[in-house]
This record gives structure tokens, sequence and C-alpha cells, in this order.
């Protein structure tokens, strides 16, 4: 990342410089005018030709870019939360950096430290930005992936950002960051700040209410319609453009419904995601065989004593049973 100040000239210190309609741009029923820039840089996320963009998400994270709210989505793994955020920027040529809040990022990789550095032959301490006081100088939209798994002295930091001014104390360099205009906040989380309760996403915890009341809008993106996924499953890998692909993509993505339906009554304690049924699309190219691809990709992730389960869910989508065999291989 740059450690220096932004100038007039950097392209991450510009503002929007054109207005573009979300009906046009996303498909969506609405009216509003969103800045954009007319120029990309390095920061832009590349564009998904092929993304499925949800209504309502995307509604929230226009309202981010184009109002200055702060944004938090929730949702289970593999539905796209991270990338639907990455999806709109990159239509609308936004920089987009996206953080990924792990037990290894500390308070000193948000704010930054000291650092002995050679300059004019000789070593000098030198302050160093972290991606916090980095972005916040400039027209970037900053996004926390795994919100709800942070370290609570990492929360604490990314508080002060969350207040209306949003402006970023510095306490070793007696220095306050005031934000760019254009500065945004997004987060995703598996959970929405209570903790997690299901068992599934270890390392996650609850998130305090305090600073949950200031992101200003909450929104969950659940799995799409089973025609949409096909539609994304088919757009993403190659090969299944005949009859039978899309028999089978199809059958893929019901069998996927299944195991998310036998997650929410408890049956399952492992889901299939979205992700998930591409890889298994993409396995059943290389292996040439639905079912070695179902095993590699999903089956063999699952417990033991949930496996019939799955051999059910199987047989009904496929109309033809696991081979005992290979299982047991």
């Amino acid at each position: 990342m740059a450690k220096k100040s932004p100038t007039p000239t950097d392209p991450l210190f510009a503002k929007p410089d054109i207005t573009v309609s979300s009906r046009k741009l996303f498909g969506i029923k609405t009216d509003i005018e969103v800045p954009a820039f007319s120029e990309r840089n390095e920061y832009v996320p590349p564009i998904d030709k092929s993304y499925q963009f949800n209504e309502e998400i995307t509604l929230a994270i226009l309202a981010g870019f184009a109002h200055g709210r702060k944004v938090i989505i929730q949702g289970y793994h593999g539905t796209g939360k991270s990338t639907h955020i990455e999806q709109v920027a990159a239509r609308l040529n936004w920089p987009c950096v996206r953080v990924n809040l792990d037990s290894h990022i500390s308070r000193i990789d948000l704010i930054g430290k000291d650092a002995i550095v050679i300059r004019d032959g000789k070593q000098v301490t030198e302050f160093r930005e972290g991606i916090l006081p980095w972005a916040i100088q400039r027209n970037v939209a900053l996004v926390f992936d795994e919100y709800d798994a942070g370290r609570p002295d990492v929360m604490f930091v990314i508080q002060r950002v969350l207040e209306a001014e949003g402006r970023l104390t510095l306490l070793d360099q007696n220095k306050i960051l005031h934000p760019h205009p254009c500065f945004r906040l997004f987060a995703t989380a598996n959970t929405i700040g209570l903790g997690d309760t299901t068992g599934l996403y270890h390392g996650t915890h609850p998130i305090n209410q305090g600073q949950m009341d200031r992101w200003n809008i909450v929104a969950t993106l659940n799995y799409l319609p089973a025609k949409d996924e096909e539609a994304i499953v088919l757009a993403k890998v190659g090969g299944y453009a005949s009859k039978k692909g899309k028999e089978d993509v199809a059958a893929m993505v019901a069998l996927a419904n299944l195991t998310r339906e036998a997650f929410i009554n408890g049956d399952l304690s492992t889901v299939m995601s979205p992700r998930t049924v591409i890889t298994w699309a993409e396995n059943a190219r290389i292996f040439g065989n639905m079912e070695t691809a179902f095993r590699f990709s999903f089956y063999n992730k699952c417990d033991e004593t949930e496996r019939p389960i799955l051999d059910e869910c199987y047989q009904r989508c496929f109309n033809t049973e696991l081979n005992p065999q290979a299982k047991r291989a």
C-alpha cells in the first residue's frame, strides 16, 4: 500500500465525476442515481459479467456508495456477500479493498507502527500507516470480511470510524484524520453480532451491541432462487450448455437446496454453498463423473453419521444411488 498522504493528482483522492442509473447498470427497479468514476484504477475490482445481483442487497450497497451509509451484510457462507459489494464497486469504478478480520489481524495492522528505515544513509524511525488510516484518507470502499471474527482490540479501533463524523485519532502521532468525502465502509458477517448458536462458524464472537448500533444498514443475503443459481453455474463453468448439461446443473442445485433445508432443520451440520456447487460442476468436468466429483467436493467433508442423508438426497435428485464401494474407498 502507498505510505504517503494523498494529493489532488492521486486518483485515490479524486471525487466521482459522473452519475449512473441504478436501473440501467444493475437491472433493479429503482430510479436511484449513484455517483461513479469514469476511469478505473488498480484498486477497482474486475467486472464479472455473469454475476447475478440481489435487488435488496444491491439497494443497500448503493445507499452505502451514494449516501455514505455504513452497510453490514449478514448471511451463510458462499452466498456472495463480499463479492456482491465488489461487483457493485466494479461497475461504479470505485476503488475497493477487502480485509479479512481473522485472528491474526491486530490493532497494529489496522493503525500502523513505527519502523526503522534508511534515509540519506542514516537509520531513522518513521511511522508506517496501517490499512485504516491509508483507506480513510482516500476514495476507497473498505470491506471488512468475517467481521464477527475480529479480535476485541481490533473491533474497538474500527468503532472509532463508525461514529457519525468518522474521525480517526492516531494517539502515537498526536494526529486526527478526517475521512475523505468518498471513503466508504462495508462489512460482511456469518452471524449478526449475537454469536454463533449453530456451531457452524467457529471463531466468531458476539459483537458489542453499541458497535452494531453504529451500522446504518444491516442486510441479509440468503441463497438465490434455484433458477438464478443454475444460471450462475452455467455462466461460471463451461461444458454444460447441452440439454443433459443443464439437467445435471438443475439436479446439483436441487441437491444443494436439500442440504440447506436439512441444515436448517438440524439434520446436517454442513451446508452446500453456491461456491461448493460451482466446485462440484468444475470437478465433474475434470473427472468426467458426477458422483466422484460430488464425493470429492462435498460428501467427504461431512460427518459419517450424516452421510445416509446425503445418500438419500443424491438418489432423489439424480435418480440413482451412490456407489457403496466408492463410498467406502
